[in-house]
């Protein structure tokens, strides 16, 4: 367990040193913003672009990794929902949030320094087959649900569908995680290899992407904070800790995935919440307060839980 300790404890020690710097007044806050966006649209595309390039996948579909994620997500997503809107009284909205909240692990920012730091090359190969699709899956779903409950709420009909998902698909197009996905994707099954100058420059850059990511996370956290909904937010943030990686943990088993891919997924799906449930209720005006207690609370229990798990899986 100690051995456990030490790999997952340096994760949220980062996370904690970004909140002391901003905390401590030593840096502004968009000081790490641009941190943050460096990390996003330079050093994690690239590192997901070296992966996905230099992987060897042993001829394994991606398919099952796919069915036993996000069969996790469903469930969870449908608690955190349920909690909310039943045992809560809100709004549909809240129940969507809530949703998102229970289910939306922070992969980029905590899960992929921590599966390189306690799975290694293995797990990173699973945990970026699970980013090809983990964004826009969650994007879509949490987007279509929430102008759904918009609409409800208001007594208007649901807008195109086609509308809907043209607008998330040209910001995916864009997004810079899904091009250094795509190209590494390009390399791979081309099978050229990047000359030496240019693959010492990416894994450079590639190597420091886990550190800015988590710093960064930590200097964001001054933002958000505990503010209300703490009843909710208690429950969303079990949903998150703890019902997401055991029912991945279970579907892993019954699905039959290598130890490697399940102990990878198990653990980024057991990370805190990630910041892009903050991003759904800041584009509708609504649940700020509950995306940010379940950000801030996963956050300070998970250096905790996710040691707890990472010692269940014998990782």
């Amino acid at each position: 367990m100690s051995a456990i300790i030490l790999d997952v404890l340096p994760i949220f020690l980062l996370i904690l040193i970004g909140w002391v710097i901003v905390r401590s007044g030593l840096m502004a806050s968009n000081v790490g913003d641009a941190l943050g966006e460096f990390v996003f649209k330079i050093a994690v595309p690239l590192l997901l672009f070296r992966t996905i390039a230099e992987a060897d996948f042993h001829g394994a579909s991606p398919f099952r990794l796919w069915i036993v994620y996000f069969s996790g997500v469903a469930i969870t997503w449908t608690a955190g929902h349920l909690a909310a809107t039943r045992l809560f009284n809100r709004d549909e909205r809240i129940g969507v949030l809530a949703g998102v909240s229970s289910a939306f692990a922070n992969n980029v920012f905590i899960g992929l320094p921590l599966v390189e730091r306690t799975i290694g090359d293995e797990g990173l190969v699973a945990l970026s087959i699970l980013l090809a699709v983990h964004l826009p899956v969650m994007m879509v779903a949490g987007t279509v649900l929430m102008e759904h409950a918009e609409r409800k709420i208001a007594g208007k009909s649901d807008r195109s569908m086609v509308f809907v998902l043209r607008q998330i698909a040209i910001n995916l197009v864009r997004n810079p995680l899904v091009i250094g996905l795509a190209a590494g994707m390009a390399v791979h099954l081309s099978g050229l290899t990047m000359p030496t100058a240019v693959a010492s420059v990416v894994g450079q850059i590639a190597g420091i992407a886990g550190p800015a990511a988590l710093i960064s996370l930590g200097m964001a956290l001054e933002k958000y904070g505990v503010s209300g909904n703490v009843g909710i937010a208690s429950v969303t943030s079990t949903c998150k800790l703890l019902l997401l990686p055991g029912c991945v943990w279970a579907a892993s088993h019954l699905l039959g995935l290598s130890p490697e891919w399940t102990a990878a997924i198990v653990l980024t799906s057991s990370v805190p919440t990630g910041v892009n449930a903050w991003l759904i209720a800041n584009r509708f005006g609504v649940g700020h307060s509950l995306a940010a207690s379940t950000i801030t609370v996963t956050t300070a229990l998970g250096a905790i839980t996710v040691s707890l798990w990472a010692y269940f899986l014998g990782a």
